[in-house]
C-alpha cells in the first residue's frame, strides 16, 4: 500500500472519528497505530488504516468491538469478505431508496399527466414511506399527526437530526465499558428519554408500539444503529436512571 503516517488528530479530522474512540481502539488492542514519533506521539500507517476500515465496516454490520476483534484475529479473516458484506449492505439500501424513488416517480408522472392513480399505487408507496405505521393504531397515528403538527417541522427536524448524535454518544460509552449508573450516562439516558417522549408524547401504548417495530423490524433498528447489544445498554442506564430517582 502507498507509504502513509498519520497522527491521531489529523486520523480523526480525516475520517470523522473522536480522538478519544481512536485512543480506546489502542488501548483495548482493536487498533494499535504501527509506528511513533520520536517524542512518542502515533502514527497510523497505511495498513493502520486499512485496518480501521474493516472495523467501521464491521461496526455498521452490527458487530460489537468483541466480535470484531475476534474476526479480525482469525487465520481465515478476509478483508475482502468485510468489503463485500459492506458493499451488499450498501446495495440494499440503496436498493431501498432506489425502489421508493421509483414510485414517487411513477405518481409524480401519472399526477401530472391528470391520469387516474389506483389506490394499489398509492398503498405500495406509503408502504416504503412508512412501513412503521402498521405498528400503530387508527388511533395512535392520529395522535401522532397531531403532535407532529404541534411540534412544526423545525422541531421534528431538530429531532431528526439529533438522534444519531446521541446513539452515536451513548455506543461510544458503551464500547468503552462505562457504567449505565455513571453520570454521563445517565444525562445520555435522560435525554434519549426525553426524545422518545417528544415523539410518544408519554402514551405507553404508543411506545409499547415503537419498542414492537424495532423488534418485528430488525433492519429498521439496524439502519438507526439501535442493535441489541446497545439497547439492552440503554435498558440498563434507563433502570439506573429510575433508580436514582
Amino acid at each position: 500500500m502507498q507509504h502513509t503516517e498519520l497522527k491521531v488528530g489529523e486520523l480523526a479530522r480525516r475520517t470523522g472519528l473522536s480522538i478519544r474512540a481512536l485512543h480506546h481502539y489502542d488501548e483495548i488492542g482493536l487498533l494499535k497505530p504501527s509506528a511513533h514519533t520520536a517524542s512518542g506521539h502515533r502514527l497510523y500507517t497505511a495498513a493502520d488504516i486499512a485496518r480501521l476500515s474493516h472495523i467501521l465496516s464491521l461496526k455498521q454490520l452490527g458487530f460489537s468491538l468483541e466480535e470484531i476483534a475476534e474476526t479480525l484475529g482469525r487465520a481465515d479473516f478476509s478483508a475482502l469478505r468485510v468489503v463485500e458484506l459492506r458493499l451488499q449492505r450498501a446495495r440494499e439500501q440503496l436498493a431501498e431508496q432506489r425502489q421508493l424513488c421509483d414510485r414517487l416517480d411513477s405518481l409524480a408522472r401519472q399526477l401530472r399527466a391528470a391520469e387516474p392513480v389506483s389506490a394499489d399505487d398509492f398503498l405500495q408507496t406509503i408502504e416504503a414511506m412508512t412501513m412503521f405505521e402498521k405498528y400503530y393504531t387508527p388511533e395512535q397515528l392520529k395522535e401522532l399527526e397531531a403532535r407532529r403538527q404541534a411540534m412544526g417541522d423545525d422541531a421534528i427536524q431538530q429531532v431528526e437530526a439529533e438522534w444519531p448524535r446521541l446513539i452515536a454518544s451513548m455506543r461510544e460509552q458503551m464500547e468503552q465499558g462505562a457504567d449505565p449508573a455513571s453520570e454521563p450516562v445517565r444525562a445520555l439516558a435522560t435525554r434519549w428519554r426525553e426524545l422518545v417522549r417528544a415523539f410518544t408524547g408519554g402514551n405507553p401504548g404508543i411506545e409499547k408500539s415503537l419498542q414492537t417495530l424495532h423488534q418485528q423490524e430488525p433492519q429498521v433498528a439496524q439502519r438507526q444503529g439501535r442493535d441489541p447489544k446497545l439497547m439492552e445498554y440503554v435498558g440498563r442506564a434507563m433502570a439506573a436512571l429510575d433508580a436514582a430517582k
